[in-house]
């Protein structure tokens, strides 16, 4: 079976031992000859003659004497094959001894010819869309915003100076390999306060109860670079070996304010995620500098997604930086929102479909999505304290212009409140790839 799997397209191996081979079969043609050359003078009555004749097996037919050599050559050729690269395979091997080398390799191969994806957002939504997307390629970039002041991530950005770092590391485990495992250890946290489900509690003050393993490598990291944040992010992906990168839209700390219907005015993510009839946000700085390596990958995306995630919490901390949002608008990619399986309480409580779009081209850009992807699925498994409702499919929304929408299943079905990983990134390819398929058609019909 290992064989076989060494032998299916996309590893790179049958190319090179079919030279293998040619090269062997020459080699074995210029030994026959050097031999016969040899043997030329051998008188055929002799004892050399009687020792040659048996060595090349004389006395059975022609035919036969090919079908013996050429089935011992072949399972020669084969032994030495498996040998060598158990030889060569066998120190490198994975520490999940359920995954042989071959099916790393071919994985590898697999994912680095993926679309090139950028995804933007923060919080649950990105990370589970992450989950399912690098299954498809590694060619894969999150762009997380840096707007988070409560919790671990609020206490470091406090004390530190630095940018939030708790988006950041759980998006950087759900592209790990060893994913579970990194998420039970990145996101481990010393008994203390913490904060859970987007709940803030009260951190231990100068100590490090509450903090999260990850938040405090990154945190670290940042001092080793010499207060360097986006390369500090940088060697973390590096250190955990992540499948595509994850990059803070800015190396700057972000401030989220927000006005609701009534003109009250918040400021601070942890004050603003869970208060209703929200009708504005904007973040400070507002002319905050963008990631430049976030800008890089947006001018080189085939796709990009936008969301799931809190809306005014999560993606529109992202899309508020104004080189972001430009350039998103400016980017070839396919553009595409991915909108919430369900509301959440106080942010976005009452929302339909229609709604979520409105509040998101509201403070963006009229024309920043060209596709609308929903759930369609309303049967999935409601958590016991659930305290959300599905987002209903009202359509079209009452914008300038109105993008295209698809619905497919993507819900969990055990867990009304989330995403299914698995179905979120199949259906996002395949949305993609319709679009892709129909500008070509477009553009073939408009040379025509």
């Amino acid at each position: 079976m290992k064989l076989r799997r060494w032998l299916t397209p996309g590893i790179g191996v049958k190319r090179w031992l079919a030279v293998a081979f040619a090269g062997l079969v020459l080699l074995a043609l210029a030994v026959a000859h050097v031999v016969r050359q040899v043997t030329a003078g051998v008188h055929p009555g002799g004892v050399g003659g009687t020792l040659l004749d048996l060595a090349t097996l004389q006395f059975l037919p022609y035919g036969l004497r090919g079908l013996i050599v050429g089935v011992v050559g072949a399972g020669l050729v084969a032994l030495g094959g498996i040998r060598v690269l158990h030889a060569v395979t066998s120190p490198l091997r994975t520490v999940d001894e359920e995954q042989p080398l071959v099916e790393v390799i071919y994985q590898k191969k697999f994912l680095a010819r993926g679309p090139r994806v950028v995804a933007i957002g923060g919080g649950t939504g990105l990370s589970t869309l992450l989950r399912g997307m690098k299954e498809h390629t590694s060619n894969l970039t999150a762009i997380v915003t840096v707007a988070d002041d409560g919790g671990s991530s609020g206490a470091l950005r406090e004390e530190l100076g630095i940018p939030p770092v708790g988006d950041i590391r759980n998006c950087i485990a759900a592209l790990a390999d060893a994913e579970p495992l990194m998420s039970k250890l990145l996101g481990y946290r010393f008994p203390g306060g913490h904060q859970e489900d987007g709940q803030p509690v009260e951190m231990t003050p100068g100590g490090l109860g509450g903090h999260a393993i990850g938040n405090l490598l990154i945190a670290a990291l940042t001092a080793v670079e010499g207060g360097d944040f986006e390369e500090a992010v940088r060697q973390m992906n590096r250190v955990l070996a992540v499948r595509g990168q994850v990059l803070p839209v800015s190396p700057t700390p972000i401030t989220l304010h927000a006005r609701t219907r009534d003109g009250t005015l918040l400021s601070g993510q942890s004050n603003i995620m869970r208060t209703p009839g929200i009708e504005r946000v904007w973040i400070s700085p507002q002319d905050v500098a963008a990631s430049t390596d976030a800008l890089a990958a947006i001018a080189d995306a085939e796709i990009i997604v936008l969301g799931p995630g809190s809306l005014y919490t999560s993606l529109l901390p992202v899309l508020l930086v104004p080189e972001i949002r430009r350039a998103v608008a400016d980017a070839s990619a396919v553009r595409l929102y991915v909108c919430n399986v369900a509301t959440q309480a106080g942010e976005t409580a009452g929302f339909d479909l229609a709604d979520h779009v409105e509040a998101l081209l509201a403070h963006t850009s009229p024309k920043l999505v060209e596709l609308v992807l929903a759930n369609d699925r309303f049967d999935a498994r409601t958590p016991r304290d659930w305290q959300a409702e599905p987002v209903q499919l009202r359509w079209p929304p009452r914008t300038e212009f109105v993008p295209r929408l698809a619905t497919d299943d993507v819900v969990d079905a055990i867990n009304a409140h989330h995403h299914d990983p698995a179905r979120l990134a199949a259906a996002v390819l395949r949305v993609a790839e319709r679009e892709a398929g129909t500008r070509r058609r477009t553009s073939v019909a408009r040379s025509a």
